[in-house]
C-alpha cells in the first residue's frame, strides 16, 4: 500500500511564522510563551531566522497553514575542519503526521547541510517520541547516544 502523498511545502521560516512555530514548540513540550516572555521570545526568533549559522524551516499544508517546523544549526566541533549540522527541534502537528511532512523537513535539512559542506548531521529527540524515531531510522540515522540536561536558574530563562 502506498504512503499518502505529502501535501506540504517546505520553506524558510519568516517573522510572521512566530505564533505558529511557538504553538508547535509548545506542543513538543517546550516552555509556554507567556505575556511576560512574549517580546523576548519574539526577539530571539527574529534573531535566529536571520542568523546565517541557523536555518529554520516550516512546512505548510495545502491551505498555507504551518504544520511542521525544523530548526537546523551549524556548529564547529574540535578535531573537525568542517561544521556539524544539528537539529535541536523538529516537530509536526498531530493532524499532519504520517503524510511525509517530517520526512520532507529532514530531507531539506540534510540537503542544506550537504550543500554547506557539513561532515555530520545530528538530531535531538526525547525518549518518548518513538514514532519519530522510526522516521529517523528510515532515513538511515542511528541512535548513537544519550543526552543529559539540567535546568539552571529559573528554568533556564532570564
Amino acid at each position: 500500500m502506498a504512503r499518502p502523498r505529502a501535501l506540504s511545502t517546505v520553506r524558510a521560516a519568516r517573522g510572521a511564522d512566530f505564533e505558529a512555530v511557538t504553538a508547535l514548540l509548545e506542543a513538543l513540550g517546550r516552555v509556554e510563551v507567556t505575556e511576560a516572555t512574549l517580546e523576548d521570545a519574539r526577539a530571539v526568533f527574529r534573531q535566529q531566522i536571520l542568523d546565517p549559522d541557523a536555518h529554520h524551516m516550516v512546512a505548510e499544508d495545502e491551505r498555507g497553514e504551518v504544520v511542521g517546523f525544523c530548526s537546523l544549526h551549524f556548529r564547529t566541533r574540535l578535531n573537525h575542519a568542517t561544521e556539524e549540522a544539528w537539529i535541536p527541534d523538529l516537530f509536526v502537528s498531530d493532524g499532519a503526521r504520517r503524510q511525509g511532512v517530517g520526512r520532507s523537513l529532514l530531507q531539506e535539512a540534510e540537503r542544506r547541510a550537504v550543500e554547506r559542506g557539513c561532515w555530520h548531521l545530528t538530531l535531538e529527540s526525547g525518549h518518548q517520541r518513538a514514532e519519530a524515531h522510526q522516521l529517523y531510522r528510515s532515513l538511515r540515522m542511528r541512535d548513537v547516544g544519550k543526552s543529559f540536561s539540567k535546568l539552571l536558574g529559573r528554568g533556564g530563562r532570564r
